[in-house]
Formats: structure tokens, sequence, C-alpha cells
């Protein structure tokens, strides 16, 4: 048994809003600048839709993952190393950039340089790839709030499958009924598929965490690893030429502070933690035959941080004490090993996600409340579980590999907790046999809910700092604004970065900014005499043009001597 540890994620699906605060924050954080503009580690998904890029869960066309071959050997989908040498300069199951989207801005100088005339100018989308005309056709949120699911949601490669697999009772109309967003970032892999896929050999997964991160002085930009990832959480920068993906937001972890999408998280339905699993037994569980069985299998390689056998082969492979002690405070094994209720994302892709998700038990609830039922009443939900069988079967698609059973518990379990808690809330007497239905306790589904409903912040992240000992391994490429790609590290104008032009147009740049934090004079210049855009005045002093400019005073004809 080799004992190694593993920071994974839990995401409440139960609490997301679908308000994007995620994604903008870690685009603001590791994806504002050229090369990235179409480039989100973080996006928020409507279900049912195609996501981004457009149905990259359809793996016959993308062939991402993992297969188990006719000797019981991993395989990569994609081909071997011939297939790959043969494919390396055109890969036909890579997506294009139209499957993701042509990224754009707006020509805004047309509207503040047009001369006057009759017609008001317009500002023409513009590409950020190009510098030409574009059309705007598609984005990483075209399938917001169910957007046009009524012509397009036939595209989602799970509707696609459950109408496939019994037509005559599924309908294209639970839309109405069922919607939920589904949050995603890379999922850190124990079998990382990208990381097999790259001819340089530059992605590596770090040994004292598990962050699957980027080496980007030896990756060549094959692009290889883009077709072994079946999630298309690696993206290419156009600019340098170099492969790019999410990176737990590694520097802050290492001090102990939350990823960047979790701290900023509207609905704190993030929790960090640590996980404990034998490496010896990774590819055995990756290649279990039935795919159904795959949950259980990667569940079965989480190890128990308070049994003396693991907490002795930790400690011969050198974990710290206090990362054992971290991970028997974990909270994402908690939901997921100890409760149960959180679920890997597409486990038959065979690379052992570490980005789980407790499965959406509200949907069932609104529609019971709206159908005028007692929608937290135990029998009512629990029936209801039952009935709305295209809702389940989805959720099964997603974090099971379509085995209802277990998705089904997940969501008895959670009914369970409502049902429990609110008669105690209500000053009710509780009813014990509402736990023993989905086999718990009163105390564990009472702990299971302060987890979920009213953690505290250091209860949601419990993240071990990085020794100094380690601090030589954990060092990367250094400060993004030391080089040329890094934020920032482009010209400023006065309408921001570039206006019409090929270069990502943020409101403010990190040179604008900088100058007119530091210098010592007000906020004007030549350049925006006339203009200024309010967006990155500091209200340092009164600007040229913030006011237009008063007409001189007529003075009085003076007077003739007198003689």
């Amino acid at each position: 048994m080799k004992v190694m540890a593993q920071m994974g994620m839990v995401m409440n699906l139960d609490k997301c809003i679908g308000c994007h605060t995620c994604s903008v924050t870690c685009k603001q954080a590791w994806t504002n600048r050229a090369g990235t503009e179409y480039v989100w580690f973080n996006n928020v998904e409507t279900r049912p839709g195609q996501g981004y890029p457009r149905q990259y869960e359809d793996q016959e066309r993308w062939r991402g993952g993992w297969t188990v071959g006719a000797d019981g050997r991993l395989r990569l989908k994609a081909g071997g190393r011939l297939k790959k040498l043969l494919t390396i300069f055109s890969s036909p199951v890579q997506p294009e950039l139209a499957d993701y989207y042509e990224p754009w801005t707006y020509d805004y100088a047309t509207l503040v340089e047009a001369p006057l005339g009759d017609d008001f100018p317009v500002a023409r989308p513009k590409s950020l790839i190009t510098g030409e005309d574009t059309k705007v056709t598609w984005s990483a949120n075209w399938d917001d709030n169910l957007g046009g699911a009524s012509e397009m949601g036939h595209l989602d490669p799970i509707v696609a499958k459950i109408r496939r697999e019994s037509e005559d009772r599924i309908r294209f109309e639970f839309e109405q009924t069922f919607m939920f967003y589904l949050p995603r970032i890379c999922e850190h892999c124990l079998n990382p598929s990208c990381m097999a896929s790259c001819p340089s050999g530059a992605i590596y997964k770090r040994a004292e965490d598990g962050i699957v991160l980027v080496d980007q002085d030896r990756c060549r930009g094959w692009r290889q690893c883009i077709t072994g990832c079946p999630y298309k959480k690696i993206y290419f920068n156009h600019k340098s030429g170099k492969a790019e993906k999410c990176t737990f937001c590694y520097p802050r972890i290492e001090v102990g502070l939350p990823t960047v999408c979790s701290e900023t998280c509207v609905g704190r339905l993030r929790y960090l933690g640590l996980f404990l699993y034998d490496a010896d037994r990774v590819t055995a569980a990756a290649s279990t035959p039935d795919e159904k069985d795959l949950y259980q299998a990667q569940l079965d390689l989480m190890l128990d941080p308070n049994d003396p056998e693991v907490i002795r082969a930790a400690r011969e492979e050198g974990i710290p004490e206090d990362w054992m002690d971290a991970a028997r405070r974990s909270p994402v094994y908690a939901l997921a090993k100890t409760y149960r209720v959180a679920l890997p994302l597409h486990p038959e892709y065979r690379t052992m996600p570490m980005v789980w998700y407790v499965p959406p038990l509200s949907p069932v609830v609104d529609l019971l409340k709206e159908q005028g039922h007692d929608a937290e009443s135990a029998g009512t939900l629990f029936g209801a579980i039952d009935a709305l069988r295209i809702p389940v079967e989805y959720l099964a698609e997603l974090f099971t590999a379509g085995d209802v059973e277990v998705v089904e518990g997940v969501l008895k379990k959670l009914a369970a907790m409502r049902a429990y808690m609110r008669d105690i809330t209500l000053g009710r007497e509780p009813d014990g046999s509402i736990p023993a239905s989905v086999g718990m306790t009163e105390e564990a589904v009472y702990d299971m809910y302060r987890l979920m409903g009213i953690a505290k912040y250091d209860e949601r992240y419990v993240i071990p700092k990085a020794h100094v000992e380690d601090a030589h391994r954990l060092e990367e490429i250094g400060c993004s604004l030391d080089y040329d790609e890094g934020p920032g590290m482009y010209e400023s104008g006065p309408l921001g970065e570039a206006s019409g032009r090929p270069v990502p147009v943020a409101v403010e740049t990190f040179h604008a900014l900088r100058d007119r934090q530091t210098a010592d004079q007000p906020a004007s210049s030549e350049s925006l005499r006339g203009r200024v855009n309010l967006l990155n005045w500091d209200g340092n002093g009164r600007p040229s043009g913030l006011f237009p400019e008063r007409p001189p005073e007529a003075h009085p004809a003076a007077e003739p001597e007198q003689p």
C-alpha cells in the first residue's frame, strides 16, 4: 500500500444559482491576457445543455479518456503512440475553435471617433483572433438558463443517449421542470489521460498534493493533451503556443487559502479538503470491467485516515502529521466516503476524477411546491424521487455511468435530511425512522446537515499548508507578470487595452491602473482630452474632459479715457 495525498473538491449543486461569479474571478486571476480570450478554467453550464466546448461528453466523437482492451488493460481511447504519431500534426478528434467560440470584442473606437452624421455609429463585433469583422454565433454560456433548449436541447449528448435507450418514455419536456447548474473545473484526476497523452511529458501530477499542472518549458504545443482529456479542460494558448489548464490555484493552496472560485462563490457550495488514497491500486480500479462499478472502485481507493494501518503507511511515505489531521477533518472525505452523497463526474471515463458533486434535489422539491404538495414531507418527497424517472436517469448518466440506484440512494439521503431537520426546526419531536429508512443514524444526519447547511469557513476549507522543506519542489515558472503572456503585459490605451484589435479588451489594464495609482499628478493626459473612461479613473483630481469646457466669458469694452 502506497499512501498518497490528493487535494479534492466537492460542489453542492443544490446551492448553485448560476451567477458565474466563480468563472469571472477565475478569468480575472488566471486567463485575463492575450492568447487565452476563449479560455475558461472554470465555467458554469446549464443542464440539460451542450456544455463547453460543444458536446464535449460525446466520447464516440472526441475519443477522450480511457478504455479497457480485450486483455483487460487500460488504453487511451484516442489511440497509442503510433496513432498519435500519425495524427500529431492534424488530429481529427480534436475540438476546433468553433466548438469553443471565436472570442470577440467590439469596435469601440468607432463610437467615439465617427464624424457627426444622421446615423448612429455601430460598434461591429471584431474577432480577437484575426481582428476582422465576425458574427457572434456561440459562446461559453450560450445554453445559459435553458436558452434555446426547445430547439437545441436534443444536441445534449446525455439527452440523446436517454432517448436512444428509452424512446417510448422520454420526451423533451422535462426542461420545464428540471434544470440545474453544473460548475466545472479540471478534475485533477488520479489517472489523468491528458498526462498519458502528452508526447513531451510536460503534464505532471504533483506528488505532494496531486494537483495536475503543465510545465511550460517542456510543452511543445502538440495539443494531444486536449484530445486525451475527456472533460476538455485543457486549452491551447494561441499566442504562446503552449497548453494551459486549471492550476487548482496552487499558490493559494500552498499557504492554506482556498481556490479563487471557492473563495468568491456566492452560494458557498464548494468544499476543499484532502483525500488519502492507495496509489498502488489506481490502475486496477480504473480497469474495472463494468462501468457501473467504477464509482465504488474509486470509493475503495480512498483510505480511512483514522485506520492505524493507513496512519503507519502514511508516516512511512513521509506525509506530515498536520496533513494527516487535515485528512481526518476533510469535508470532501466526509461527503464522498462517510455520508456518500457526493459523486464523481463521468466515472466511465476511467480517469478517477477528484472533483465530486452532490446531485441537486431542488428541482424535485420545487415541482412539488408548484403542485401544492408539502414538499418536505418525507413520504411525499420519497415518492416524488421514485416517480420523476427522467431527472434521476439524467443525473445517473452524469455521475454514476448510468446506475440509477446509486443516485436514488443519494437523493433519498438528502430528502431524509430535509424532512428530519424540519421537525427539529419547527420544535417537533424528531422522527428517528426517517434516518433509519436511508441507513443513517440521527447523529449522522445532523452532522451531515451541519456540514452541508451551516458549515463555517474553516469547516468548508480544510487545507494543510505546504512545508518549508518542500518549498524547492513547489517552485513554478514565477509570477505571471514576469513573462510576455502575463496579464497586462501589452500597451495601454485611453479606452482600455485596445479597441477592435486582436488583443483582449478588459476595462482596465495592468499598466494603466499602476500608472494611475502611483502617479503624483491628477489622472489626466493628452490622449484623454475630450473623453474620460470613468471605469479607470481613480478619483484623483479632475481629468480633462470630465466636464464640458466653459465658453470664455465676454469682457465689457473698456471705456475711453477722459481727455
